[in-house]
This record gives structure tokens, C-alpha cells and sequence, in this order.
């Protein structure tokens, strides 16, 4: 006769959502295993690039084709003002490419990190955002690889980077907070409601648009910048690049202000959403 094991020994799905979380030991926790995400990371980036031809050019390509494209189309057959007289489309288009394609992997990647890693999730015990961190950084490996491209892309276009550019480490923070905090709602939610995982694809091409990745948002008033600036803080990042490297001037640090708030703000919500979720996890996956 078949023995079912005892429902006892699954947490019910009612106190799932209920958990009390302590940032202070959450993070504490996490950096314990600091470790397991930097192993995880490894085994990803080798499993993707060990049998590919090209191995970590496929890091290059990408952002570089999306680049010719939208160079072709947008100067030769739909021209767009950009608002940056006498540069190259070809560097303001990859200084917004590199950041977007660096988000949006992350969202893809690590969206769906738990579901891929269910074998382990069910054996290992460890925080479960070790798997999307880990994804995190794969995507900022390969964005390191891409951003050698510029090297190339300053001489071939005649255009020299701008002293101001080392405001540029600045901006990392609003992107990587808001892209972490974005990457663990989305990896958690998406275990409980799978129909998500064939929506982040869609979502992810309309937010290119929505997003000045290949334009120059046209806003006229103040009030108008900071409440796009506070809904999408990508908005700075990638203004504040164009405005530091390839204008010489300093961020716009109002709004870029305002989207570090809105980033670190939506990183504190994705973690605690997302450390609430994580008791049902193992057995919804």
C-alpha cells in the first residue's frame, strides 16, 4: 500500500506570506553565503559559454548589433533627435545600451533563476536570493565585456570621452538597486504565478521604448522630469551617462537624487517581498 507523508511536514500555505523578516539578520545571513553566489555565478557563466563557438563574445554581440540597427535606422531612414549636437549616434545609442542590456538580462536571467534551480532548491539549504544575485552578476560580467567595445567606438568615431565621465561610478548605485530589487520580486512572484515568465519577455520589449535607451526623452518641465525620474530610475542613468561622458557635464543631480530614492526604495520592498515568499518557495517550485 502507498504511504502518503504526513501534510504535517509542509509548511501550510496560510503562514507562507506571514513570516516575520529581520533585515539586519537577512542580510547578515546572505553574506554568509557570500560564497555559494559567487559558485553559482562560476558554474552559470561556464555551462553558458563552454560548447558556444564564439564563447564570451556572445557578451559583444548584442549590444552591438542593437547598436548598428538602431544607428542605421535612425540616421539614415527615420532620423531621431537626440539632443546632442555633434555626437556620434553610435556612442549615445551604446551608452544607453549598455546599462538597458545589463537590466534587462537581469530581469530575464534571474527571473527565472529559482525555477531552473528547483533540483537545488530542494537539497540545498541557503537564502533563496542567492540564485538571482548570482544571475546579477553574470549579466555584470558580461556588461564589463561589452563596455570594452567603447574603447574601439571613441577613435573609430572621432569623439573623445569627457573628463566628467568619472562621475560615472555614481550611477551605478540607482541602476543596481533598482535592477536587484526589481530581479527579486520578479524571481519570487514568478514561482507562484508561472503565466509571468511568458509576459517578462513582452514587458521587457515595451520597456525599451518607454525607456530613453535610444532617444532623448523630451520634457519640459521640472516637475515632469523628477516624476519620470522617480517611476523609472533608469531615466537618469541613462542621461547622467550621456550628460557626464559624451557632454561634460555634471548629473542632473536632482533627478538623479530622485531615482536613487525611488531605486533604494523598491530594492527595501523587493527584499522584504521577496523574503516573505521565500517560505513557500521550495514547495511551490
Amino acid at each position: 500500500m502507498r504511504v502518503s507523508a504526513p501534510r504535517s511536514a509542509e509548511p501550510r500555505p496560510e503562514i507562507w506570506f506571514r513570516r516575520r523578516v529581520s533585515l539586519p539578520v537577512a542580510v547578515g545571513e546572505l553574506w554568509d553565503f557570500r560564497e555559494l553566489i559567487l559558485t553559482l555565478a562560476e558554474r552559470d557563466l561556464r555551462v553558458r559559454y563552454k560548447q558556444a563557438v564564439l564563447g564570451i563574445a556572445w557578451a559583444l554581440i548584442t549590444p552591438v548589433v542593437m547598436m548598428l540597427a538602431f544607428t542605421v535606422i535612425f540616421t539614415k531612414v527615420a532620423p531621431v533627435n537626440t539632443h546632442t549636437s555633434g555626437v556620434p549616434y553610435a556612442l549615445f545609442s551604446y551608452l544607453g545600451l549598455l546599462p538597458w542590456t545589463f537590466f534587462s538580462t537581469c530581469l530575464q536571467s534571474g527571473g527565472t533563476s529559482l525555477l531552473s534551480n528547483v533540483p537545488l532548491l530542494n537539497k540545498l539549504y541557503c537564502p533563496r536570493e542567492v540564485f538571482p544575485i548570482a544571475a546579477m552578476i553574470d549579466a555584470a560580467v558580461d556588461a564589463v565585456i561589452a563596455a570594452f567595445v567603447l574603447v574601439l567606438l571613441f577613435p573609430i568615431t572621432g569623439f573623445a570621452p569627457k573628463l566628467e565621465g568619472l562621475y560615472a561610478p555614481l550611477l551605478l548605485i540607482p541602476l543596481l538597486a533598482f535592477t536587484l530589487g526589481t530581479m527579486l520580486v520578479i524571481s519570487a512572484v514568478i514561482v507562484y504565478m508561472r503565466d509571468l515568465r511568458l509576459v517578462l519577455p513582452l514587458v521587457i520589449q515595451v520597456g525599451l521604448f518607454v525607456t530613453p535607451v535610444i532617444y532623448s526623452p523630451v520634457i519640459k518641465t521640472k516637475a515632469v522630469l523628477l516624476a519620470y525620474s522617480f517611476l523609472n530610475p533608469l531615466v537618469p542613468v541613462l542621461e547622467g551617462l550621456r550628460r557626464t561622458v559624451l557632454l561634460g557635464h555634471a548629473p542632473d543631480w536632482t533627478s538623479l537624487g530622485v531615482g536613487t530614492l525611488s531605486s533604494l526604495l523598491v530594492l527595501f520592498v523587493g527584499f522584504i517581498l521577496f523574503k516573505r515568499l521565500e517560505t513557500g518557495i521550495a514547495d511551490v517550485a
